[in-house]
Order: C-alpha cells, then sequence, then structure tokens
C-alpha cells in the first residue's frame, strides 16, 4: 500500500514596492503575516532588479504598490514582480494598487488621445495579474478595463466615520465639487443623512480652458459643508468650490478625499484657504514636508487587510461595505 499523498495547504504571500514601505508594514501588521522579502534595486540608467528572497510556488500572492511620484517608476517595479511571481510558478497573483494610476484617462475626451486606464489594465494583465485591487477608482466603469476580478474598495465608511466624530450631524450638508461626483456624494448622504449640494462649473469663455465656479445649487447657508471628492492633486478646484460655498453663505468648510496626491502648490493652497480641515487616508505616501496643520491622515491598511483576508479565504469582499452601519455611522474600522 503505497503512502497517501499530503496536498499543500494554502499558503498567502504579502510582497511590497518600495513606493510606501510604511502602508505595506502597516497591512502586514494587520493581517499578522510578514512581509515576504525582496531585493529591489535600480541599475545606473534607471532599469529596476527585482528579485524576491524565498519560494512563492504555488502561494496566494498579493502585490502591494502605491503609485505615487514618480508614478511611472513604481508601476513598472509592481510590472516587474507580478512578471517574476508568473515565473517563479505562484497560484494566483492579486495586484493591490491602492490608488489606480492615470485613472483619469477613462475615456478620449478629443480625438487622437489615449485611454490610458484600459492600457493600465491590460499591461497588468499580460504581466500575469489574475485580480486587481483598488480603493476608490475615478470612474466605476474602470472595472471593466481589466479581463479578470477587480475588487473596488472604498474610503467612505473611514472618511464618513471620521467626520461624524468630530461634526453634530444636523450640520452637515455633503457637498460635490462637480457633477461627475454627484453619485459618489449621494452616498456620502446616504450614509451621514445629510442633504445634498451641487457645485455646477461652467468654463469661462473669455479664458480658455479655465474652469470658473459658477454656483452652487442647493442649500449651504449656515451649514458645515463637507466636499467630497476622490482625490485632491494640486487643489485648486477644492479651494474656488471652498470659496464659492463661503459667498453662499458655508458657516464651516471640510475637505474629504481618499487620495492625497497633493501636487504643489496643493499644500500651500489649502493651508492659506478658509478650508478648517482636509481629511484624506494614505492610499498614497505623503511626505512630512507635504503635509500641513489643516491635514487629518487616516489609515487605509484596516480596509485593505480585511479585503485580502477576504479574498484569501474566499470571503466576500462586497460584504465589507453592504452591511448597514448603525445610527448610519461606519465604523472606521
Amino acid at each position: 500500500m503505497t503512502d497517501s499523498v499530503v496536498l499543500p495547504k494554502k499558503r498567502l504571500v504579502l510582497l511590497a514596492g518600495r513606493s510606501h514601505p510604511e502602508l505595506a508594514n502597516q497591512v502586514a501588521d494587520e493581517l499578522d503575516v510578514p512581509l515576504s522579502k525582496t531585493l529591489a534595486y535600480d541599475f545606473a540608467n534607471g532599469e529596476i532588479f527585482v528579485r524576491f528572497q524565498e519560494s512563492v510556488r504555488g502561494c496566494d500572492a498579493f502585490v502591494l504598490q502605491s503609485h505615487t511620484n514618480p508614478i511611472n517608476t513604481w508601476i513598472m517595479e509592481q510590472l516587474i514582480m507580478v512578471d517574476a511571481l508568473k515565473r517563479a510558478s505562484a497560484k494566483r497573483i492579486t495586484v493591490i494598487m491602492p490608488f489606480y494610476g492615470y485613472a483619469r484617462q477613462d475615456k478620449k475626451h478629443r480625438g487622437r488621445e489615449p485611454i490610458s486606464a484600459r492600457l493600465m489594465a491590460d499591461l497588468f494583465k499580460t504581466a500575469g495579474a489574475d485580480r486587481l485591487m483598488t480603493v476608490d477608482l475615478h470612474t466605476s466603469q474602470i472595472q471593466g478595463f481589466f479581463d479578470g476580478p477587480v475588487d473596488h474598495l472604498f474610503a467612505l465608511p473611514l472618511l464618513a466615520g471620521h467626520v461624524a466624530s468630530r461634526v453634530d450631524r444636523s450640520r452637515i450638508t455633503v457637498v460635490s465639487p462637480d457633477a461627475g461626483r454627484v453619485r459618489v456624494a449621494e452616498r456620502w448622504t446616504d450614509v451621514l443623512g445629510a442633504p445634498l449640494a451641487i457645485i455646477h462649473k461652467r468654463r469661462d469663455p473669455d479664458v480658455p480652458n479655465h474652469v470658473r465656479v459658477f454656483e452652487v445649487v442647493g442649500d449651504v447657508r449656515d451649514r458645515v459643508c463637507v466636499v467630497v471628492d476622490d482625490m485632491i492633486d494640486t487643489g485648486g478646484t477644492i479651494v474656488k468650490a471652498s470659496e464659492t460655498l463661503f459667498e453662499n453663505g458655508a458657516a464651516q468648510v471640510i475637505v474629504a478625499a481618499t487620495h492625497g496626491i497633493l501636487s504643489p502648490p496643493a499644500r500651500e493652497r489649502l493651508q492659506e484657504s478658509a478650508i478648517s480641515e482636509v481629511i484624506v487616508t494614505d492610499t498614497l505616501p505623503i511626505p512630512a514636508d507635504n503635509q500641513f496643520e489643516k491635514l487629518t491622515i487616516l489609515s487605509i491598511a484596516p480596509i485593505l487587510a480585511k479585503a485580502i483576508s477576504e479574498v484569501f479565504t474566499d470571503g466576500s469582499v462586497t460584504s465589507m461595505f453592504e452591511d448597514p452601519p448603525a445610527n448610519g455611522v461606519p465604523s472606521s474600522h
């Protein structure tokens, strides 16, 4: 009688690129798993070398990389890591990109333009990714660009929980900074039980490519206005939106966004504005010299770790965001 074959147990391996080590370590701590040791460095001409220092054969691999500045370098590093995992016989490869690079180019606005968000999905599929995980896409339809499962996570429970803990909800009006953010803002109104206002923008016919805030649709007078967006880049749109709200009688303006890109001169613009607080998550690293007094940074690590656990155990990622929050206020974890 021959000995029975012992099948290997399922194994989770968490790997991270070099763009945001603080977040990677936080996710590892939340999962109570070690970060897999990876050797990565740049050649003199800028090419990237990656080698995993332990076996990944047959594992369920999760590759975390924040697409921050220099964004093209970190995207390329993550692609190389996925290729290395595929060639090292990882069983399943999940790419975790808390901020999806190039998401703003999700369609052709004019002729002869790329659809870079689709190209990103194609690149990761070609490299060997089986699954994508990301937080608050610029537009939800980007999920359809990848030929495989996409876990679209939301920072709303984290951000709204923070706002609700600091402000009397009866005074809040949720504000969409433009028509494209209305659906996201509506989800905020459901959670906070607050009314909605929309900032309607029109192009200035006398100044090419210049947007001027035109009017506020909704009542904001004497209200605490919470302006919600997916990202803050240079801060120009958000500051103009806040100025318009104050002109319409707002008592206070708070800004909440998932991704704090904060490209210059965002730091100065936001700190010098009348906005009382800017709330973001750490999907992207924000160096100390780019932080400012009004900035609050919330950790996205618990949400990422929970999603990784659900994927690894074949649970439900969707259920993380479907349960109705107690008293209309979501937990921050």
